[in-house]
């Protein structure tokens, strides 16, 4: 349990106080909260242990469940693993290990966690190293603390840099870093900081993307609040620009919209998902694409274990979508053009295709057709003539 690093500097004596009497507990009778509650001295306290206590329980039924629903898929030996969906670098060392066992894989599979990083030490890293995990992806998002502030994100530019660093110094050689621009008030310069640090941390990996102000969310109420404010199409098209135009011009292979890599560095298992092809997602709300059909999880955890209790696959039936042979064609098509560097065959009777090509946003080279420049930067009026 000291894996998930839920922590409190100063209260440590409760935490520690809790997961042995929890322990405890569980061992003696059915009903850990009597005894749990016993460790706290005040009201904060009590507050701490019960936010504690659900997160560490959560965490330990996550990793049986998720163990319990690979179960319930065909045994396939697979070429790719992604721990990512939120922070799976909570998640601790011996779940990740469990969860690992679980899976059958080739011995050359990619092997990519998501990470925070906030508190990632560096024996962490060599942890998860030895565990088999080869490929990180750091949700670094801006080496600007102001930006990190305001994305909500609780770790520093320091935090972020620190932490590549110790994964290098770890024995990871396959690492990508996160990036978000087009965040409230930013300014060219802002991101042109940015991109100087990645020129000279030299990521082999880089996934960069504009920030969505997406309904519901934070940022969209703050906005509607007036609080923050969108910068201008524009300003987020030069931003684009800047950011291709330098990254190119370092080395990097522009090989899909948002992802950058230096040569053999690309993403295998996202590669997959733009090559239209099956892959399963495990997990409360993760989606999958497996058997002819996309479909999602549910979401409400409580749903989400009755299923698995019962044996089966716990699968959001309103989700469920059935792609017959002329959807999988327009699918391929779509998410194969956001590879931009190879594109996808060329079919000379797509009308949409031709009209494409027509309006200079794609272009036909050797049989096959990818994004143009222009396209690149209108790719969703491209996308939408294959909905």
């Amino acid at each position: 349990m000291e894996g998930i690093q839920i922590t409190w500097a100063d209260d440590v004596h409760i935490a520690n106080a809790m997961v042995h009497t929890t322990i405890k507990s569980f061992r003696q009778n059915s009903s850990p909260l009597i005894s749990l509650f016993k460790v706290y001295k005040d009201l904060d306290d009590k507050k701490f242990t019960e936010e504690l206590f659900r997160k560490t329980i959560r965490h330990q039924s996550e990793t049986k469940n998720i163990i319990e629903e690979i179960k319930l898929y065909p045994k396939i030996e697979y070429t790719s693993i992604y721990f990512g969906g939120g922070t799976p670098s909570l998640l601790s060392l011996k779940s990740i290990e469990s969860i690992m066992n679980s899976i059958q894989y080739k011995e050359d599979s990619e092997i990519t966690l998501e990470l925070n990083p906030k508190n990632m030490t560096l024996q962490n890293l060599q942890e998860l190293r030895k565990l088999g995990i080869n490929r990180l992806s750091i949700g670094t998002q801006s080496f600007n603390d102001k930006i990190l502030k305001t994305l909500g994100r609780d770790h520093s530019a320091e935090d972020a840099i620190e932490t590549y660093r110790n994964a290098i110094k770890s024995g990871f050689d396959n690492i990508s870093l996160d990036l978000i621009f087009a965040t409230p008030n930013q300014t060219i310069e802002e991101l042109r900081n940015d991109l100087e640090k990645i020129k000279e941390l030299r990521p082999n990996h880089i996934s960069i993307y504009s920030l969505i102000w997406e309904e519901g969310t934070y940022f969209w109420k703050q906005r509607k609040e007036g609080k923050l404010s969108e910068i201008s199409e524009d300003l987020e098209a030069e931003m684009f620009e800047e950011i291709i135009t330098t990254l190119t011009n370092e080395g990097y292979i522009h090989y899909e919209i948002s992802s950058f890599c230096k040569p053999g560095f690309e993403s295998i298992h996202n590669s997959k998902y733009w090559d239209n092809k099956e892959f399963i997602g495990v997990g409360s709300g993760a989606s999958s694409y497996f058997e002819g059909k996309r479909y999602s999880n549910k979401k409400k955890i409580y749903k989400y274990y009755e299923d698995i209790k019962m044996g089966i696959r716990p699968i959001d039936i309103e989700t469920i979508e059935e792609i017959d042979e002329t959807e999988k064609v327009k699918l391929s098509k779509m998410l194969g053009l956001r590879r931009v560097d190879k594109g996808i065959i060329y079919d000379k009777n797509d009308e949409a295709i031709n009209k494409l090509i027509s309006k200079q946003l794609l272009v036909l080279e050797n049989d096959r057709v990818r994004l143009t420049y222009k396209g690149v930067f209108l790719a969703n009026d491209v996308f939408v003539e294959f909905i």
